[in-house]
This record gives C-alpha cells, sequence and structure tokens, in this order.
C-alpha cells in the first residue's frame, strides 16, 4: 500500500491500496467480499475487503482514513499480488474550485500537505469502541443511515460483511434486529451469533464478564490459596451427562438422497498438503503413556487465579507446550527440517511452536514465534490469541509459515490416540490425547498399589527419513519425565 500525489480532478488521491504478499509462496488471491463501496468514508485500519488464498483468508484494512473513489476488482477476482484494488481519497471540492477560477492548475502537482495525521492502531477492542463514536456522518448527497439510540448504524445501512448477512437470513433475521458493535456500528459474526442465540432480541456485547454460570460455580469451590489438592470431584448421573457437539459442517439435502458441492480453497489446500506430505515423507507414530496428575492438581488449584491475573485460561496444553520447549533443544534432530533432494538438514535454534487449530473452515497451523523463550502464562496468551484469531479469519501470512515444530490438542475433544501427519519441512508433530483418570499401578516405598491417577498419551509422528525410532523414543521419554517431575507452579506466579 502506497501514498500518491493529488490528482487535478475535484479528489485528492491519499493512497492505493494494492494485495500485500500473503505468504511466501503466495502469489495472488481472490476477493471474496468488498466490506465498503465507492463513497464509503472509512478510518485507518478498518478492514475494506475479504482476500482468500491457498493459505489464509484475510481481510486486508485501509492504510489512511478517507472516502472510498475506486474498486478496481469484482468479487471473484483473481488479483495478483502487488496490484492496485482499490483507491482511498479526500473530497477536495473547494479547493478544486478556486483553482479552476484563478486557471492556474499546472503547477499543483506536489504532494499534498492534507495527508491524514492520525496512522495509529489499538487493540481491535479498543478500535471498535473508539471508532464506533467517532465514526464520520456520511455525506450529504447520501441518505443517512438510520440510528440506534446508542448512535449505531442499524438497518440496510448498517454495514455487513456477507457472510454476517447469510448467518442473519438463514436465522430469519434482519439488520434492525442486531446491534453492531463494529467501527461505524458494523455488524460482527459475534454480533450475529449472540442475536441468532436470543431469538433476535437486541442485546449488547457483554461488558467484559465472559465466564460461564458454570465456571463462576466452579471458581466458588475453588480450593484454598497455595493449596494443590482439588476438591472431591462430584460425579454427575448418567442422566445429566451432555451430548458432544455435532460437526460444525452441516448439509441440506432438500429431500435428495445425495448433494455434491465444490470443495472450499482451504479444503482443497488442506488435501493437497496432506497428499504431499505423505507422499514425500517416511512417517510413523511413537507413543508413550503420561501421569499428568501434578499437572491436574496444580490446574485445579490455580486456574482461577491465573485467568484473573493473566487474562487467559490455564489449560493442561500451554504447560505442555511449555515442557516441549524445555526437552526440544536437548533433541534438536526433532525441531530441524531436512532437504533430501539438495542432501542438506537445517537445524533450527529457535522453536516456531506450530499449534494446528479447528475452524469452521477446516484445519489451520498458526505458529507461536519463538517459543522457547515463553513462560507459561505468555505461552498461554499468545496460544488462545492465535487460535480466537484464526477462528475469526485475522491471522496474519507470516503466522502461518515458518514452523519448525507443531502440537495438534486433538485430545480437548476426547480422542483417545492418534496419529497426526507431518507439516512438512517439519519432521516431527505432537498430538495430545485426552486425560482421563484411570486406575494405574504406583509403586513406592511401601511396595504397588492400585491408584486413581490422571494418565493420557503423547502420540509422536516423526519423518523416518531423519528421525529414527530411537530419537523418537528418547525425546518422548524425556517429554514424559519432564511433564511428570518438573515444578511449574514456580513459573505460574501465583
Amino acid at each position: 500500500m502506497r501514498a500518491v500525489s493529488p490528482n487535478r480532478s475535484r479528489r485528492h488521491i491519499v493512497a492505493e491500496v494494492e494485495l500485500p504478499q500473503l505468504g511466501e509462496s503466495v502469489e495472488e488471491g481472490i476477493i471474496t467480499a468488498w466490506l465498503v463501496e465507492v463513497g464509503d468514508t472509512v478510518e485507518v485500519d478498518q478492514p475494506i475487503v475479504e482476500i482468500s488464498t491457498d493459505k489464509v483468508d484475510t481481510e486486508i484494512p485501509s492504510p489512511v482514513a478517507g472516502t472510498v473513489q475506486e474498486l478496481k476488482a469484482e468479487v471473484d477476482d483473481t488479483v495478483a499480488v502487488g496490484a492496485v484494488i482499490a483507491v482511498i481519497g479526500e473530497d477536495d471540492g473547494a479547493a478544486t474550485d478556486d483553482q479552476d477560477d484563478d486557471g492556474d492548475t499546472d503547477d499543483q502537482d506536489a504532494p499534498s500537505d492534507d495527508a491524514p495525521a492520525d496512522t495509529s492502531s489499538d487493540d481491535d477492542t479498543a478500535a471498535d469502541t473508539e471508532q464506533t463514536d467517532q465514526a464520520q456522518q456520511p455525506p450529504a448527497s447520501q441518505p443517512a443511515a438510520a440510528k440506534s439510540d446508542g448512535g449505531e448504524v442499524i438497518g440496510d445501512k448498517a454495514l455487513t460483511s456477507p457472510l454476517v448477512r447469510r448467518m442473519l437470513r438463514e436465522a430469519g433475521l434482519t439488520p434492525e434486529q442486531v446491534e453492531g458493535s463494529g467501527p461505524g456500528g458494523r455488524i460482527t459474526r459475534e454480533d450475529a451469533e449472540r442475536a441468532i442465540a436470543s431469538g433476535g432480541e437486541r442485546q449488547a456485547a457483554p461488558a467484559g464478564d465472559d465466564e460461564a454460570p458454570a465456571e463462576r460455580e466452579a471458581a466458588a469451590e475453588a480450593p484454598r490459596p497455595g493449596s494443590v489438592v482439588p476438591p472431591p470431584v462430584v460425579v454427575a448421573a448418567p442422566a445429566d451427562r451432555s451430548r458432544p457437539p455435532a460437526s460444525p459442517t452441516q448439509v441440506e439435502f432438500g429431500g435428495e438422497r445425495s448433494v455434491t458441492q465444490e470443495l472450499s480453497r482451504v479444503r482443497k489446500a488442506i488435501a493437497r498438503s496432506m497428499m504431499e506430505s505423505l507422499s514425500t515423507t517416511a512417517q510413523l507414530t511413537a507413543a508413550v503413556e503420561v501421569d499428568l496428575t501434578s499437572i491436574m492438581h496444580l490446574r485445579a488449584a490455580k486456574k482461577d487465579a491465573f485467568k484473573a491475573q493473566e487474562g487467559a485460561s490455564l489449560s493442561p496444553l500451554p504447560l505442555i507446550a511449555r515442557a516441549t520447549c524445555m526437552v526440544l533443544p536437548r533433541h534438536p534432530v526433532m525441531n530441524s527440517s531436512v532437504d533430501t533432494d539438495a542432501g542438506t538438514v537445517t537445524y533450527h535454534r529457535n522453536i516456531n511452536l506450530g499449534m494446528a487449530v479447528d475452524t469452521d473452515r477446516g484445519l489451520l497451523v498458526p505458529n507461536v514465534k519463538d517459543a522457547q523463550d515463553l513462560t507459561v502464562a505468555a505461552l498461554a496468551r499468545r496460544i488462545g490469541d492465535l487460535a480466537s484469531r484464526a477462528r475469526s479469519r485475522k491471522l496474519q501470512p507470516d503466522e502461518i509459515s515458518g514452523g519448525t515444530f507443531t502440537i495438534t490438542n486433538t485430545g480437548s475433544v476426547g480422542t483417545l490416540f492418534d496419529t497426526p501427519i507431518l507439516n512438512p519441512p517439519e519432521v516431527a508433530i505432537l498430538a495430545t490425547a485426552a486425560i482421563e483418570k484411570r486406575p494405574v499401578v504406583v509403586s513406592d516405598a511401601y511396595g504397588d498399589s492400585i491408584a486413581i491417577r490422571w494418565m493420557s498419551y503423547l502420540c509422536l509422528s516423526y519423518d523416518h527419513r531423519m528421525v529414527d525410532g530411537a530419537d523418537a523414543a528418547r525425546f518422548l521419554q524425556d517429554l514424559k519425565y519432564v511433564l511428570e517431575t518438573h515444578d511449574f507452579a514456580a513459573e505460574l506466579g501465583v
């Protein structure tokens, strides 16, 4: 995106918006939706277009504040990286009229001094709140949109994306029934989901208490500060057992025996990557059983204080991620990339830890850069942020490339065992299975006994071209040792 000199018409061009580089090997993108129209007023960093590539779906923000003067591509057009897709300008009719009256316009090609001065960007949440209050009025030549008592735009003029409009249409709702929380009253996907859940009753975005009633009840029963022993677990009666959620992919058959649909770009990319991974690497999986009782007791004792202090949930995943980062430097072959065509292997000192994320569009694997330098708290925040932005299509291109080792947490949905597929050129991927209470044999100074322990499996798929079975076994045993013996409480700071 670059700024250019003003032209001699009744508007000044402030910026030509170019399609940015959206990944290491991405050369083009498809415009899936325009979020603005010609004549709309936009703020700095306000999303103006949705772009889809083989690697990521993302929104492109406006680099400046101004008025949309021209959209240079249509929806579904394929655009090359670096091509101009929109022009953002500012109306300057009065100045142009004066110049026309004076007849001296030939010397007006110098850069404009009227470029917007405010180019700062804030956190998404803060920006939404501030920009809603500061949204500019529509030009006098355009009918003003209806506004609610709170000042947000509602009705047919409310800003929405095609996805949000489809969600509302399928739910039988109209934009008038939804209170937008985005810039200028824009209706976000979260706004639409809240409206659909409430049956169309207008509800404002939650002010900050995001804990579910069950979590608040659990907090009231939290153990005493400093204790690492959780309260007794009350097993619910079978009748109270909730059914697991259905697949997010649902099909409307309309009375037909079968329905054929075109694969999405993301699904095509996933299919191609998985087949390339299996056909170009020698994959197999090794596993060990691990006792996570100490970690589960620590989590039960500290999770509420941790969330209050760090603003992130203390699930077992950041603890396992931290242990993985502690172990990988002792096993450099696991954090390497192999190129058999060139006959080389690259060992990585830094750990870019890939985290597989389940989204409504399919599997995405953003990575935490330099994870070896992060604490449990920092990892919890980064993992939560990446997962959230992966599901809301706000990932940056460099966040899905450059990974060196990946963790996939299929155990979060109850998987007992897994054989994950590698993400080349990485040579290993770790699957964390479900953590369950099991009766196990415990040996101590008094002999053997049966105890109830929190147990799980660590499943490591690896590329046998680079990693031998003994390498994989040593890594898994080392990771098991750290998870069962390391004092993570000292890192939590709560």
